[in-house]
C-alpha cells in the first residue's frame, strides 16, 4: 500500500474484512501492522473491534476447532498448537477441544486409518502399522486414540 492508512480507514476496513469470516486478535494486529498503523493504536483498535464484536476469541476457537476437524480432519494436537501459533489462550482452547464428541473424534480417526491402510504398501504388519501410526500423528491425533483405532481396525481386518 503507497498511500498510509488512518485509523479510522483501518477501523472501517477491518469491519469489512471481520464480518466476511472469523478472525482473532493476532491475525488483525499483524494485519495492522502491515498496513503501517503506529504501534500504540493498535491495541486501540482491536479493543474497538472487540467491543463491537467484531472479534471473539471464543467464537474464532469454536469456528476454527470446527473446521479444521470435521474438513480437514486433524486431530486435537494439531488443532492445539496451531490455535498457540494464533495467540489463543490454551485454557480456551482446550475447552472447546474437549468438547469433541469422543465418538465422533475415534470416528473420523477411523475413517483415515482405513483409507491410509488401503493406500500403504508394506512388506509386513509391523511396517505398516509403523507407517500408520506416523501418519495418524502427523495429523495431529494422540497414541492413546490412535492405538484405540488400531486395535479396532485389525479386529476388522481379521474378520474379513
Amino acid at each position: 500500500m503507497s498511500a498510509q492508512l488512518t485509523e479510522e480507514e483501518a477501523v472501517k476496513k477491518l469491519t469489512s474484512y471481520c464480518s466476511s469470516a472469523e478472525h482473532c486478535r493476532a491475525e488483525i494486529a499483524e494485519k495492522l501492522q502491515r498496513w503501517g498503523i503506529a504501534y500504540e493504536s493498535i491495541a486501540p483498535i482491536i479493543k474497538q473491534l472487540e467491543d463491537e464484536k467484531y472479534i471473539d476469541e471464543e467464537r474464532y476457537c469454536r469456528a476454527f476447532i470446527n473446521d479444521k476437524f470435521r474438513l480437514a480432519k486433524w486431530g486435537k494436537v494439531k488443532i492445539a498448537e496451531a490455535l498457540y501459533m494464533k495467540k489463543i489462550p490454551s485454557d480456551v482452547a482446550w475447552r472447546h477441544l474437549n468438547a469433541i464428541d469422543d465418538e465422533e473424534y475415534l470416528s473420523v480417526l477411523n475413517g483415515l486409518l482405513a483409507s491410509k491402510r488401503k493406500s500403504i504398501h508394506a512388506d509386513d504388519e509391523y511396517v505398516l502399522n509403523q507407517k500408520l501410526v506416523r501418519f495418524a500423528i502427523s495429523r495431529g491425533f494422540e497414541l492413546k486414540d490412535i492405538r484405540r483405532c488400531m486395535e479396532v481396525l485389525e479386529e476388522e481386518v481379521c474378520e474379513e
